[in-house]
């Protein structure tokens, strides 16, 4: 399994525990898999694909902030945001 499979595997448990849900008040977790390298041009993480900003800011961040910071990665990693269940 690649980073770009763990990760997304990652987001689908969070968003299926409701973590993305903008209602929700549980804390939002790392996208960190533990493959902490930064990409040749220094841009982004090649494990979590944040920013060195984004992961510099993570442990002062408020939910929303979080939620943001992980559609960020997922953007950057051209991983679809899961969708929430429907609950009907």
């Amino acid at each position: 399994m690649n980073a770009i499979d763990l990760l997304a595997a990652r987001a689908l448990q969070i968003s299926a525990e409701g973590h993305f849900d903008a209602e929700s008040d549980l804390a939002v977790p790392s996208p960190c898999i533990s493959v902490c390298r930064m990409s040749p041009d220094r841009s982004h993480c090649e494990g979590c694909f944040r920013s060195l900003d984004e992961i510099r800011i993570w442990s002062g961040a408020d939910a929303h902030q979080r939620r943001g910071i992980w559609q960020q990665l997922l953007n950057r990693a051209s991983i679809a945001l899961p969708m929430e269940k429907d609950p009907s």
